[in-house]
């Protein structure tokens, strides 16, 4: 039995919660799930420009916890680009059990 997920800081909700290709209709597309951990990752490493470590701190993670989740982010996100799916992302809700500190 896998081990239960820690709880992560997130320190922002996304704005939007989808992009897709334009000119395709969404139900005509697949989607790819871009998770909250995920979404912090990809915020604080490529927007903020942080180091793992540092982003790792920030999210309560370790580095290579950080690291296994920002390359599965970067993967799903060339995924929905390369092969033009949409993009969702989670948003925040009564049934996630991430800390979020906005």
């Amino acid at each position: 039995m896998a081990r239960p997920k820690k709880c992560r800081c997130i320190n922002c909700s996304p704005n939007v919660s989808y992009f897709k290709p334009k000119g395709i209709p969404l139900t005509d597309l697949e989607e790819v799930l871009l998770s909250l951990d995920e979404f912090e990752a990809i915020r604080l490493a490529d927007h903020e420009g942080l180091y793992h470590e540092e982003a790792a701190g920030k999210m309560s993670i370790s580095r290579a916890t950080f690291g296994r989740i920002l390359d599965i982010a970067r993967g799903k996100v060339a995924d929905a680009i390369i092969n033009g799916k949409a993009l969702k992302i989670e948003i925040i809700d009564d049934t996630n059990k991430m800390e979020v500190n906005e």
